[in-house]
């Protein structure tokens, strides 16, 4: 082989492996992308879900706030000391009332009942700040103690001058009562006060994990923001312009490959064309034992399948653009049926169709028949003898170019053998077969067949199982419903 040779088979070794690349790049991105309208959806829920839960911390944050408030405002009011101030103008009720036991003079009289009416209103205005079980009792004890006091002190007045040391003793016997409900009243506001501070050193406690949980959740909140927002958009968005630079590239190596493909195709195609005419000439020159000799028979089939590989390799790189019209998928499948089933009869394979579902598709008839009947005879070969074959019908979604609609689903199912792993990862690579004799070529021809229709072609294969092979078409909008 010459340098020009060399070269040249180097360039398409190199145009082979970048295109195998790009197409096998292709497929899981178009068939596992969501729609936005659906990330959208999740993002949304999640942002919701996470300003609830918020919210409803924010509520109980609220209302401990308020509990506090109430208590503190309590607090303001000196309600825990209303037993410590009464005690304190107790005595100086007691020494106006023992002023007058000492002097009997009417405007001592007068102070005492001044002042024992004030204490009385003052004790009267604070009755409703004691609502607690353990403090009411004391209270109302108190006010029962000290208007009993109160009338004795007024009926038991003497006539005349007293001892100092007997009024004195006489006003402390008679406020004994007194003292002892107002201690009782004492030691019920420190019990309601330390009460107080357990329940409000429990509340900011309370305050301080609900705050802690709150920062924990909006950090948390943070987190899962920038990760639905990359996961949901940034993400796809960036495999979608992988996907578009890798389509690009693959367009641009195969309008390469098309351009060398034409002069290969020119280069080969003419001397092919002159071999087959002078071996016409030499078998019509020869005589009849001489025509059928088997080398001449050989170098026929050779030139055949030559013929062949370039005519595969010219459609692969340079495939024409389908010519669209809307029809039954059913009249497609049909016609495939009815051409295939009696190929399929000496090996025992028996070929059905089956219309799960009528939908309409929009095609070129031709070419995508040619699809169908590559499919039909790649499964067939996956058998070998007595097997069966079923072309279906079928409606489905699917998403197109990252948006979902409508399609129509042509399959091809086998009860093959299956197609092993590692002839998965090149399923659809140029030039690599399994096959004696094939170029390789026929499903990466069917796979830009169904390109350029813009619909997808998978597959779903299970050793010793069967194959299926799918064309996803998008439903034509006047048909979709």
């Amino acid at each position: 082989m010459n340098l020009r040779g060399i070269l040249r088979n180097r360039k398409m070794t190199r145009l082979k492996t970048e295109t195998t690349r790009a197409t096998r790049g292709l497929a899981p991105t178009t068939r596992g992308a969501v729609s936005f309208q659906v990330r959208l959806l999740g993002f949304a829920l999640a942002v919701g879900a996470f300003g609830l839960l918020i919210a409803r911390f924010d509520e109980t944050i609220w209302r401990a706030q308020g509990r506090l408030q109430e208590g503190f405002a309590a607090i303001k009011t000196e309600k825990f000391y209303v037993g410590v101030n009464f005690r304190t103008s107790l005595r100086k009720v007691r020494e106006t009332l023992l002023d007058y036991e000492l002097t009997k003079k009417p405007e001592d009289l007068e102070a005492f009942e001044r002042e024992a009416r004030e204490l009385k209103d003052w004790l009267r205005t604070k009755e409703m700040n004691f609502v607690a079980p353990r403090e009411r009792g004391p209270f109302a004890r108190l006010e029962s103690a000290y208007d009993e006091f109160l009338a004795r002190a007024t009926n038991s007045a003497p006539q005349g001058g007293a001892d100092f040391e007997a009024a004195y003793l006489a006003i402390r016997q008679d406020s004994q009562p007194v003292l002892k409900a107002c201690e009782d009243l004492v030691q019920a506001e420190r019990q309601e006060f330390d009460a107080f501070l357990r329940n409000s050193d429990n509340a900011l406690a309370s305050l301080q994990r609900l705050f802690l949980m709150s920062l924990l959740l909006l950090v948390a909140l943070a987190l899962c923001l920038a990760v639905l927002v990359y996961r949901g958009m940034i993400a796809p968005l960036r495999a979608q312009l992988s996907e578009s630079q890798t389509i690009i590239e693959r367009q641009e190596k195969l309008a390469s490959l098309g351009a060398l493909g034409a002069g290969v195709a020119h280069e080969i195609r003419n001397p092919l064309t002159a071999i087959k005419f002078r071996l016409f000439s030499l078998k019509a020159s020869l005589s009849a034992d001489f025509g059928n000799h088997e080398d001449i028979r050989v170098i026929s089939e050779e030139i055949n399948r030559l013929d062949r590989i370039v005519k595969d390799f010219l459609q692969f790189a340079r495939p024409s653009d389908p010519e669209l019209v809307q029809v039954p998928g059913e009249r497609i499948l049909k016609e495939v049926f009815e051409l295939m089933k009696p190929e399929l009869e000496p090996a025992a394979i028996d070929l059905k169709l089956e219309v799960v579902h009528p939908a309409w598709i929009e095609a070129d008839t031709a070419q995508l028949k040619q699809v169908l009947i590559n499919l039909v005879q790649n499964s067939a070969d996956s058998i070998g003898r007595q097997g069966r074959v079923t072309l279906r019908l079928a409606r489905g979604m699917a998403n197109f170019n990252g948006s979902a609609g409508a399609a129509a689903i042509l399959a091809v199912a086998d009860s093959g053998k299956g197609i092993p792993a590692e002839v998965q990862k090149r399923l659809f690579d140029p030039f690599f077969t399994t096959k004696e004799g094939g170029t390789g070529l026929g499903l990466a021809i069917a796979a830009r067949i169904v390109e350029k229709h813009g619909g997808l072609l998978r597959y779903k294969t299970e050793l010793d199982r069967g194959t299926i092979f799918e064309i996803v078409l998008p439903e034509p909008k006047e048909h979709a419903s």
